[in-house]
């Protein structure tokens, strides 16, 4: 039981999590605003503005450095893997993401194309193509997450 109430009590495991629930709920209200309707995936997807990966990292490098100490252990790996993180959605699942939106016009356009054997088709679904961040996202998911964090200490 223990186990529980010291989960419970972690300031920068909550935080951290509370910070991505945050970025999630107002990924989702951009895209209903900009969609017009109400795409629940959003809600638990990636991509999209803000960046939830940096609100979360940044949200725990924050916090690790005001409950432990800017000179901490904890705080130094918080802030490496926020690096990291941020570096990856902004780059490597960036790229992937453009890879999907080309792969899945290729499928698009394979399909409308009659051989004289047959119609050409495709067992893969589409890819998802919503994958990686903007430096405009990121840097706003981080500004959020840091933002959070600092509100959440004064309160906790």
């Amino acid at each position: 039981m223990q186990y529980v109430m010291d989960f419970l009590h972690n300031k920068v495991l909550i935080i951290s999590i509370s910070s991505w629930m945050l970025a999630q709920v107002i990924k989702t209200i951009i895209d209903v605003i900009i969609n017009k309707e109400l795409n629940a995936e959003r809600l638990i997807g990636s991509g999209g503005m803000p960046s939830c990966h940096s609100a979360t990292v940044c949200a725990m490098a924050t916090t690790s450095g005001i409950v432990y100490g800017m000179d901490s252990f904890a705080f130094a790996v918080s802030c490496i893997v926020a690096v990291i993180v941020m570096y990856d959605a902004r780059g490597v699942r960036r790229e992937t993401g453009n890879q999907a939106v080309l792969l899945n016009h290729m499928m698009d356009y394979f399909q409308t194309i009659e051989t004289p054997q047959k119609k050409i088709e495709f067992d893969q679904e589409k890819l998802k193509e919503l994958i990686g961040h903007t430096p405009l996202q990121v840097f706003v998911g981080a500004l959020l997450g840091i933002a959070f964090a600092l509100i959440m200490n004064r309160i906790l």
